[in-house]
């Protein structure tokens, strides 16, 4: 009897250990899924923001005063200004990877300005005389760029441009001086006028970081004209309004400037909590 129960206890308990184990094997195991890769949110998209500092060095192409048509032959033999600082400031956008377009905005500093013409009198008795001119010119310019990016070779981007707009053309303290006579006159008063302005860019950027390039370039700046105050003679005597006339005003500039991406770097988009199946 006792033989007997033992085999039942035993043959119960291998059956149970086999009917624990066959419902182990048949339980299925959860395996979370991958999570889900959230696409990048771009903040600000293409724009970005520039700041240039340069150096001008400009020219004229022709000083004119009507007082020159009363003398039989006006030669200038110098007409050259200083070079001065400029300051830049602009917003863009980057469209693709070739193409970019910004606005933007300059004041330039003044440039002293010195000249010297020699003038030859109708009547062939009177003796050649000369002018000495002083002054100096500051500009505010506006400009809408647009810029072509030539490929990109170990983070140095070559790039070309052009830019239209206008440009607020400002001569200061221009003086006139007779040195045979001590003659001559003098600007009380500045004289400024807007004209249309134009421009050529080259340069070569280098990416710094993915949102800031370090920019070097080089620009043709096409200001237009520009002429002083009314000249007044050293006694006050003002026989007629002869302002001086400076003709084709324009710039060889160098600069190095900054470029931002507002676009920042790639931020994951919020992913939805992992719930566990069961």
């Amino acid at each position: 009897m006792g033989g007997l129960k033992s085999t039942l206890v035993l043959a119960g308990a291998v059956t149970a250990g086999v009917s624990t184990t066959a419902i182990a094997a048949d339980m299925p195991i959860y395996v979370p899924d991958p999570a889900p890769v959230a696409a990048p949110v771009e903040i600000g998209g293409g724009w970005y923001l520039r700041g240039d500092i340069g150096v001008s060095n400009q020219r004229v192409d022709k000083l004119y005063n009507v007082l020159y048509d009363t003398a039989a032959s006006v030669t200038t033999t110098d007409k050259s200004f200083d070079a001065a600082p400029f300051f830049v400031l602009g917003a863009g956008y980057q469209v693709n990877s070739w193409f970019r377009a910004d606005l933007t905005g300059e004041y330039r500093g003044r440039s002293a300005f010195k000249g010297r013409d020699v003038y030859r009198p109708f009547n062939p008795n009177e003796p050649s005389a000369s002018d000495i001119y002083t002054g100096s010119k500051t500009e505010w310019v506006v400009l809408a760029n647009a810029y072509i990016d030539l490929g990109t070779w170990s983070g140095l981007t070559p790039y070309v441009g052009a830019g239209i707009g206008g440009a607020y053309n400002t001569i200061h303290d221009f003086r006139d001086v007779n040195p045979e006579t001590r003659g001559g006159g003098y600007a009380g008063r500045d004289g400024s006028e807007w004209n249309f302005a134009w421009a050529l860019y080259a340069g070569l950027a280098y990416q710094l970081t993915p949102s800031v390039a370090l920019d070097f370039g080089y620009r043709y700046l096409h200001l237009g004209d520009g002429k002083s105050g009314d000249i007044i003679r050293f006694d006050g005597v003002n026989q007629v309004y002869n302002p001086m006339q400076f003709k084709d005003l324009s710039s060889h500039d160098f600069k190095v400037g900054l470029r931002w991406m507002l676009g920042a770097p790639a931020i994951p988009a919020a992913l939805p909590p992992v719930v566990a199946k069961y």
